[in-house]
């Protein structure tokens, strides 16, 4: 190694190994000036364009002379302007660069000329105007460019210079104030680099660097500081820059320098720049087995804490580039030596990679391990890895942890530590098991993690760390581990192996899991609500998986199983806004109602006979439609078991409505939100195409296989118009309570919805013919027309039913508003002659005159009243009051001679109640001859 190239190194380098990141370098400089002009900072700049003339020249005869006097014109340069260049002289200095550089070759004795010119780059540009900055900024821009061009010339010295040029864009300190300039902050000179793409040719002059450590480190180092950037970082990427650091980790360096600042610059271009096409530059062979080796090496070799931090983010990079299934993991071998080292503390192994190793709890080996399970869960998604994990014994590593702990059992985790990975374990158990159900059930699966299970639910003290990402929620408890295990069984159930799920239902897994479901409905706080939420859906989907299609495991989820349902129907309908879980829960309960209750007809009676279709209609009317198409599902299901008319039709929401009414409600806004044409009253427009939705009428009618769905077709399934149709279909269209007028408008076309959508198919065929310019037979030609004229006359025919009652309706509401006026002129009336009663009585109450008139009206009437002929033998009785000044009642009582008893007779002629005399009290009635008493009677009449 040179003189140069050693104290390149040893400015690298710190004393222990690392990077001098921040400190400044001090440049050396010899003043020419004056000592008061130094002093005061005044910079007195030469003639840049006899300087550069002068370079420029050749004389072949006096070539020392010429090469003498061309040295010391740029010392001098240098001198003038050891403060800082300013911006206006920046273009003509690197022209004068450009020169110095350009005679190395064949005049080594310019590298110092051209270093000292660096060495004047790398301090802060001045600007005399604050518009400098934008009026050179192009000039700028193109001389730091010139940087990387100037890395092809073959000096060691010159690009080392240049390397610490660029890194002192990042830490130049600023120098004296200079008289009449200010000087230009480093943010500008950085974003100079930005503009002039300096780190793209940085990166290309790593080409001509393969055998010289020192310059590749000092270029690594600069590389290290562009990558900051992301404008910089894009323009490496461009450059090829992650496949050619990558390629050159594994090369020799005693200082390890090399390995420390590639890895810090890929990981700033996956953070900074388009991180797939950084996977898909690492994606190769070449680069996955240097990392490989430089893996292998680190966890094998490496001790120090620098080191095992510097394996663990090599581990990083590789885990995101094995997200890309082209990359060569299982070609290279990476994929076996990391299945190898992820299990070898758990699994004996003969390999000699691990001979011996052994992790310790430092922070670093407890990373290194998740990140091992983290990158098994990864590979398992390439089909190619299948066969690795079962020779590496994978699920058998993993089960190692799927235990309640040992109590005096030495571990090297802490029980925090231990805790992490045993719940990593079982989420990676929850990936790789599904793909390894043999070897699964060789390591008796169902036994191991049912027992694991149990111990969740029991009440053995467990103080929970609950201090990682698996373990949210979970402090204190045993929430975190359940919720790990109930995900583990989930994938397992629903990959419909039915040793595995008839395994599951032997061990008593339905009712465990229900009895499960009552305590965390029993036992848990608001602090835990999302993750009990999540439990609950869980298993509420595992019972799902295990009861569909088996009705002997319906029975035996039983009424039990049937009350959680209900009480989650019961949940307040706020609460599914909270968004803490409680939709996902819902979806699960509508899930398991499906699986879990349908046929079964035992089930079905106890979910009607508590009120689960009061529950279900509820949930319905709720009207979010994310729901919707699951409810209608169930309820089209529950509508076979004859009991279910009588409780749907019993249903009332609010303001009375019925579940007929609330059905075509949603018809009317599922229609509206696909477009179906209709007018204002709900009449069907085009007869042609009634049930036409605006998505369909943008798809134009295409040929397509036969096993092809059409349009048409895939439009049952999509929406929820078919539902509806079935639902009110078993409810009989007939006999729906609670309909209006606009309600039975609609059901004329509900009613009619399987011929519609008939005739709509047809058509669909028709025009498809059309387009394949086909022509059918006489006979199906008929046919055809016949089946669309018939489909078109079913339009007309629910039109014409449709403005019948719309027709119907108009007349009802003429009738019923003639009504209302009816009892509103009653009202006016009635009111009127009130007002006329009371004007006539203040009338003869002011007016003497009008009393009289009244008077003698008022007897009139009476006498009119009164039979002209009296019978033979009568009594008359006089009713009124004699002198009496009033026009109206005298009152209720009046007070008359009695009957003699020898005319009228009677039984009560001689009681005690015929002789008795009635009090009148008051007014003119005192005036009235009081009756006879019962002496004057009996004398009268002595029989």
């Amino acid at each position: 190694m040179s003189t140069g190239e050693a104290a390149g190194t040893a400015e690298l380098l710190e004393p222990g190994g690392r990077t001098k990141s921040s400190s400044p370098r001090q440049i050396p400089v010899v003043s020419v000036v004056t000592e008061d002009e130094s002093e005061q900072g005044v910079l007195k700049p030469m003639d840049l364009n006899r300087v550069i003339k002068l370079l420029e020249e050749t004389d072949e005869v006096n070539k020392n002379d010429l090469e003498d006097k061309q040295l010391k014109c740029v010392k001098k340069l240098v001198q003038c302007y050891q403060n800082g260049l300013p911006l206006r002289d920046l273009a003509q200095m690197f022209k004068i660069l450009n020169l110095c550089s350009g005679k190395i070759e064949n005049q080594p004795l310019f590298v110092d000329c051209a270093c000292d010119v660096l060495k004047l780059c790398g301090l802060p540009f001045l600007k005399k105007k604050a518009s400098d900055e934008i009026t050179y900024a192009e000039d700028t821009a193109n001389s730091i460019a010139l940087l990387g061009d100037l890395m092809k010339i073959p000096s060691s010295e010159l690009r080392i210079q240049i390397c610490k040029c660029i890194v002192d864009f990042y830490h130049a300190e600023p120098k004296k104030h200079i008289t009449g300039y200010q000087q230009v902050s480093s943010s500008y000179k950085i974003h100079m680099a930005e503009v002039g793409g300096l780190a793209k040719t940085v990166v290309q002059s790593m080409a001509f660097l393969e055998n010289q450590l020192v310059e590749k480190l000092w270029v690594l180092k600069a590389l290290q500081h562009l990558s900051t950037s992301e404008v910089n970082c894009t323009f490496m990427t461009k450059a090829q820059a992650a496949s050619t650091i990558c390629s050159h980790l594994n090369d020799p360096d005693p200082s390890g320098q090399l390995l420390f600042r590639s890895s810090e610059i890929l990981w700033n271009l996956l953070e900074k720049s388009s991180k797939e096409e950084i996977i898909q530059q690492l994606s190769n062979l070449e680069c996955l087995l240097t990392l490989k080796e430089v893996f292998k090496n680190l966890f094998m070799r490496g001790f120090s804490h620098y080191d095992r931090q510097l394996r663990n983010d090599i581990l990083v990079i590789t885990t995101i580039i094995a997200q890309n299934p082209g990359a060569p993991m299982v070609e290279s071998g990476f994929s076996q030596d990391l299945i190898l080292f992820a299990t070898f503390s758990e699994v004996k192994s003969q390999n000699p990679l691990v001979k011996g190793l052994k992790l310790t709890n430092s922070y670093e080996d407890f990373e290194l391990k998740k990140l091992l399970f983290n990158i098994i869960v990864i590979l398992c998604k390439d089909l190619a890895t299948t066969q690795l994990l079962v020779h590496g014994k994978i699920i058998l590593a993993l089960f190692t942890y799927v235990k309640k702990p040992e109590k005096h059992k030495i571990v090297e985790w802490s029980a925090a530590q231990h805790e992490e990975l045993q719940l990593h374990a079982i989420a990676t158990l929850s990936s790789v098991a599904p793909l390894l159900v043999e070897e699964y059930m060789l390591c008796q699966g169902n036994a191991r993690v049912l027992a694991f299970l149990e111990w969740c639910e029991s009440e053995d003290p467990f103080m929970s760390q609950g201090n990682s990402f698996h373990g949210t929620g979970g402090r204190g408890n045993k929430f975190a581990q359940m919720r790990y295990t109930l995900r583990l069984l989930r994938a397992m159930v629903y990959l419909e192996e039915e040793a595995i799920n008839k395994d599951l239902c032997e061990k008593g897994l339905i009712q465990q899991l229900i009895g499960i479901f009552k305590n965390t409905i029993s036992k848990h706080s608001e602090k835990e609500e999302a993750i009990v939420l999540e439990i609950q859906s869980d298993i509420l989907l595992i019972l799902s998986g295990l009861c569909e299609h088996h009705v002997n495991r319906k029975e035996t989820f039983g009424t039990d199983g049937v009350n959680i349902i209900l009480h989650v129907m019961r949940t307040d309908p706020k609460k599914l806004q909270s968004g803490l879980g409680y939709n996902v829960l819902l979806f699960s309960t509508l899930d398991s109602i499906w699986c879990c209750i349908l046929g079964c007809y035992p089930s079905e009676d106890y979910f009607l006979e508590k009120e689960g279709i009061f529950l279900l209609l509820d949930l319905l009317a709720l009207n979010h439609k994310k729901f919707c198409n699951l409810i209608l599902g169930i309820m089209v299901e529950f509508c076979d078991n004859p009991k279910t008319t009588a409780h749907v039709n019993a249903w009332r929401g609010k303001k009375e409505q019925t579940a007929a009414s609330l059905l075509i409600k949603l018809w009317r806004r599922e229609e509206k939100e696909l477009g179906v044409k209709r007018d204002k009253n709900g009449k069907i427009i085009d007869t042609k195409k009634p049930l036409l939705t605006s998505f369909q009428e943008e798809q134009k009618v295409m040929p397509l296989p036969a096993n092809c769905p059409t349009v048409a077709v895939m439009d049952v399934a999509e929406n929820i118009r078919a539902k509806i149709y079935a639902v009110l279909g078993k409810l009989d269209f007939e006999k729906l309570p609670g309909l209006s007028a606009e309600d039975f408008v609609t059901l004329c076309i509900i009613h009619r919805y399987l011929d519609l959508k008939i005739g709509e198919i047809w058509n669909e065929i028709y025009e498809e013919i059309k387009l394949e310019k086909l022509r059918p037979v006489s006979a199906d030609a008929k046919i055809l027309e016949a089946i669309t004229t018939a489909s078109e006359n079913i339009g007309k025919m629910v039109v014409s039913l449709q403005s019948e009652m719309i027709e119907s309706q108009a007349r009802q509401d003429v009738q019923n508003e003639q009504k209302v006026y009816s009892k509103i002129q009653a009202t006016h009336k009635q009111r009127e002659l009130a007002n006329k009663s009371w004007e006539n009585f203040l009338a003869r109450t002011s007016n003497a005159k009008t009393l009289k008139k009244a008077k003698r009206l008022q007897e009139k009437a009476v006498e009119s009243s009164r039979y002209n002929e009296r019978p033979q033998n009568a009594i008359f009785h006089r009713t009124d009051i004699k002198g009496l000044n009033t026009t109206v009642a005298s009152g209720p009582v009046v007070t008359v001679e009695s009957t003699p008893a020898r005319i009228i007779g009677g039984p009560l002629a001689d009681t005690d109640l015929a002789l008795k005399k009635l009090p009148v009290r008051g007014g003119a009635l005192q005036r009235v001859k009081a009756a006879k008493t019962a002496e004057e009677l009996k004398k009268s009449n002595p029989k």
